[in-house]
Parts: C-alpha cells; sequence; structure tokens
C-alpha cells in the first residue's frame, strides 16, 4: 500500500488534531495599541472601520466596511523597505512567498521581563539557549516571548511609557546585529509593539533591530499573542501580509502550526 501524500499526511494531522493550530494574531480593531513616535514626526493612523452598508438601503442582501489603517498596526509584518538600511531591498509585495512559512524557535524570557521590563537579550543568552535546544533554524524565525502580549488590551500598558519614553524588552543592539548578520534565521518577532526595545531610540544604533534586520533583507513579526502555546523548537509558522505594491509592511495573521503527540 502506497504512502500518503505529504500534504495528505498533513491534513490528516489537521483534521485527526495531530497538528493544531495556534493563532499568534492580535484582534484588530480601534481598540488596537500603536506606537507612538514623538510629535516632530508623523504618526500612525489607528485602526478604523467605515460601515458600507448592513442588510439596508445601502445594500439589502449584504454587509461590508472600508477600513482605514497603518501599515504597522497591530500585529504586523515588517518589510525590508520599512528601514533606510533596506531601502532599496523588497516591498512587503515582493517578499517571496515561500518565505512566508517558516520554521520557528521560541526562547522565552517572561521571567526576566516581568522583573525588568527594559530587559535586553544579550548574544549570551541565544548561544546558551542553542547549547540547550540546538541551533537556530535556516531560514527560520526567531520569536521572543516576554509575556507583553498580556498587555495588549490597554494602550498605556501596552507602551509603558513614562517621561523618559516606553519601557518595553527587546534585544541589545550587538545582539540584534548579531542574530540578523550572523545567524541563519530570516527573522525576528516580538509580542510587543515593535521589534526594538523600548529604549532602542537611544542605542547605537538607534533602533538596532530594524536598521540590522531589514537592512540584511530579512523580517519582522510584532505584536504576536499566544507564544506560550508554542514549543521552543518545532512550530512552523505562517505569515499573511496583505501584498501592497510599494508598501513598507502591513497587519498580518500569524498562523502556528504544532504537532501534538
Amino acid at each position: 500500500m502506497s504512502q500518503p501524500s505529504v500534504l495528505a499526511a498533513l491534513l490528516a494531522g489537521l483534521q485527526g488534531g495531530s497538528i493544531e493550530v495556534v493563532d499568534l494574531t492580535s484582534p484588530l480593531s480601534s481598540a488596537t495599541p500603536v506606537i507612538q513616535l514623538p510629535p516632530q514626526f508623523g504618526q500612525t493612523q489607528v485602526f478604523e472601520l467605515e460601515e458600507i452598508s448592513r442588510y439596508d438601503d445601502r445594500g439589502p442582501a449584504w454587509y461590508w466596511n472600508n477600513f482605514r489603517s497603518g501599515e504597522h498596526t497591530g500585529t504586523h509584518f515588517d518589510a525590508p523597505v520599512h528601514w533606510v538600511s533596506g531601502r532599496d531591498l523588497a516591498d512587503v509585495a515582493s517578499v517571496p512567498a515561500g518565505r512566508l512559512i517558516a520554521p520557528a524557535v521560541v526562547l522565552d524570557f517572561s521571567d526576566r521581563a516581568a522583573k525588568d521590563p527594559d530587559f535586553l537579550v544579550e548574544v549570551d543568552h541565544i548561544k546558551a539557549w542553542e547549547a540547550e535546544n540546538g541551533p537556530l533554524p535556516e531560514g527560520g524565525w526567531l520569536l521572543l516571548r516576554t509575556g507583553w502580549d498580556a498587555r495588549s488590551q490597554s494602550q498605556e500598558a501596552f507602551l509603558n511609557a513614562d517621561e523618559n519614553g516606553p519601557h518595553t524588552p527587546g534585544l541589545s543592539a550587538e545582539c540584534a546585529r548579531w542574530v540578523a548578520e550572523e545567524t541563519p534565521v530570516i527573522g525576528l518577532g516580538t509580542e510587543t509593539v515593535g521589534t526594538d526595545a523600548g529604549r532602542a531610540h537611544a542605542f547605537d544604533p538607534a533602533f538596532p533591530c530594524h536598521s540590522y534586520f531589514l537592512g540584511a533583507d530579512k523580517y519582522g513579526l510584532t505584536q504576536l499573542q499566544n507564544l506560550g502555546s508554542l514549543p521552543p523548537t518545532g512550530a512552523v509558522v505562517i505569515a499573511g501580509p496583505l501584498p501592497i505594491v510599494s508598501g513598507s509592511g502591513s497587519p498580518a495573521r500569524v498562523l502556528a502550526l504544532v504537532e501534538r503527540s
């Protein structure tokens, strides 16, 4: 008897429950937290729905809306062209579809971030994780779990800002450079409003995750949720940004496939 095809086995696993689909996406609404830049800079748009019709005189049998949103609102995908270091690289519509499905590892620093919202991941932290779990995945995602998704219902708690700026965890500048330039991952995923730590405006270079990853033709995923439902290794991430022509990024539905015993 012939063996089932790989796709048939995948479908059987999904239907039988041995492969779980975990939604890593934050629901998108007018209450979704958005980044706030200093007032001299342009600001992103809060998500808004504008009703076109809802089974009424404007359209008796259908309901639909227009929506307005920033490209980098909610769970979203950063394309290389988003940052000046990647200005000559891919827009979000040009990201190869094959790179939107990739293995992922989860590095859990939620305990440390709970004690210190300014906690920074260093190269030695990742090397220690690799010693226990194996190397970072070729062509895969490094997902940073900090527990920050628990704050996503509140703009104030999510940004966690004071007179000195936001306080959220992330990678140090040297760690960002090392991961972007010396490891085989294609991108960084975080639970915070952006891929960089809250204090990263004062790093050298400023916003190093954006600068190094996007300059290396790699990607970012932000405002992820439910990373605690993923194993340290073995998950497969499916990231689905809108293919906006010349776009710097897009809100995205991000799913993970996890094999359960």
